[in-house]
């Protein structure tokens, strides 16, 4: 998926309420083929268990995580 529609696709579930932080550097994303985990660690770095990111380092979900933490900060 080129960057710019992952980041339009992250925004999309951010502004449907998709995005539920559950502790301090996790968070549920609710994607259109399930519900993922997203980590994050003490540096900042990102990990979604969804087989997009497994594969491909990748994600909307991973991607929505970092916004959100960005605008929070």
């Amino acid at each position: 998926m080129p960057i710019d529609k992952m980041i339009e696709k992250a925004q999309k579930l951010l502004n449907d309420r998709r995005v539920e932080q559950i502790s301090h550097s996790t968070w549920n994303v609710i994607g259109d083929h399930g519900t993922y985990t997203v980590a994050m660690d003490y540096k900042g770095k990102v990990a979604c268990n969804c087989p997009g990111f497994q594969s491909k380092g990748r994600c909307s979900h991973s991607a929505a995580v970092v916004i959100l933490t960005k605008i929070h900060r």
